[in-house]
């Protein structure tokens, strides 16, 4: 149903695999990339990249072209080519901003990528082979804070971001230097570079974590803040539906089918959404359904009372000495009275940082990977939890 893969107590702040799922880049809260192998079931030996000069905010690897691009604190990013088994060459990008950069993402067709930064833009980059460098140009207006989260349109042209001034955009991200005129679509027909398409405003007043086309690219989503979930049809006259209820804030959110997605967050549980043809948004299941964790006992006695309070039968089971005085020392290091565990019924024990596609499309998608606070990277099956689940449908 999920498989597990731990990387230490440090949180896992951004991950990213490759086409063929064998290797697996991340970062965990520093200024390295780590880029593993995959023997087994484990992931082994590490190739350390280490040129940023800050904490990496955002790792993308490019399916085709087999390329790394990453971003981070220190304003810049690099593109990283395989040269040989466990040799990445770095390139500097030019990005011109002044601020951290805080996400980055391949456009479907590898020719460019879309860097979100603190400094109040978009930065969209493009190989110029005649200088042979990374150049950028600039989205700017009317962005009024640190745009959070990006994603790229199916026709490689349209870019939605996500931003803490509580705004969902759509922008056109179309380079003449490097593609052809795009075609009309359900945003819009003339898209000149960096026309506002659209823009929402995010519920109640939040700022956006995450950001997600729709497999056809008619439909966006979004969560927020302020633990809503908003999905926008383009194809619907831009009808906006949003769902609140008893969850914590989301910090990733993916499409898995055309009219299902599934975000996670503060919760430590994956939740499925989905979003009818006749523009409702409702929460299916959560993917990770607790399971109750057993606390130490000093013995396993099964105890049975009379009316009257006195001991009808005791089925002794006992312990050995050692397992009671760990179980005090227990209680000791916590500084509690209390042996009750504290560890989360889910298999996250802190907050989803991200969510990815894992295997599949965004069409079709099979599985799913999920990053952690906890250091963990959790990958879902989600065919094997449809089956296992009565309340998951996944349309």
């Amino acid at each position: 149903m999920s498989e597990k893969h731990n990387f230490g107590v440090t949180p896992v702040t951004c991950h990213s695999f490759n086409r063929e799922r064998n290797g697996l880049a991340i970062s965990q809260d520093s200024h390295e990339v780590k880029i593993f192998k995959s023997s087994g079931n484990k992931w082994q030996n590490p190739v350390i990249l280490s040129e940023h000069g800050q904490r990496v905010t955002g790792i993308d690897w490019a399916p085709t072209s087999n390329r790394i691009v990453t971003c981070g604190a220190d304003r810049n990013a690099y593109v990283w080519n395989p040269i040989s088994e466990g040799k990445w060459k770095p390139m500097l990008a030019i990005l011109r901003i002044n601020r951290a950069a805080t996400c980055v993402k391949w456009s479907p067709k590898e020719d460019k990528f879309a860097i979100g930064s603190g400094a109040r833009l978009i930065s969209v980059s493009y190989y110029e082979e005649d200088n042979d460098w990374w150049v950028s140009k600039h989205i700017k207006k009317p962005i009024r804070s640190t745009v959070t989260c990006l994603d790229w349109h199916p026709n490689n042209v349209l870019i939605a971001a996500g931003s803490s001034d509580f705004k969902a955009r759509v922008f056109s991200g179309y380079i003449k230097e490097v593609e052809s005129k795009p075609g009309p679509c359900s945003w819009g027909t003339k898209m000149p570079w960096g026309t506002l398409m659209a823009e929402f405003s995010n519920g109640g007043g939040g700022w956006v974590h995450s950001i997600s086309f729709s497999p056809s690219g008619d439909r966006l989503a979004w969560v927020g803040h302020d633990s809503s979930v908003s999905v926008v049809d383009a194809a619907n006259g831009n009808k906006l539906a949003i769902i609140k209820d008893n969850f914590l804030p989301f910090m990733g959110v993916t499409w898995v089918t055309e009219n299902s997605l599934v975000a996670g967050g503060y919760d430590c549980n994956p939740m499925v959404f989905t979003y009818s043809n006749t523009g409702s948004l409702t929460m299916v299941s959560k993917l990770d359904i607790p399971q109750e964790k057993e606390s130490g006992q000093i013995r396993s006695d099964s105890i049975d009372l009379t009316e009257n309070g006195d001991i009808d039968e005791i089925d002794e089971e006992p312990i050995s000495i050692q397992s009671a005085m760990n179980r005090f020392k227990n209680l000791d290091r916590k500084n509690t009275a209390d042996d009750s565990s504290t560890d989360l019924k889910t298999q996250h024990q802190n907050t989803i940082t991200q969510v990815l596609v894992h295997t599949g499309t965004k069409e079709k998608c099979t599985k799913l990977s999920t990053s952690g606070v906890d250091g963990n990277i959790i990958i879902w099956d989600l065919k094997t939890l449809e089956n296992g689940i009565a309340a998951l449908k996944i349309a």
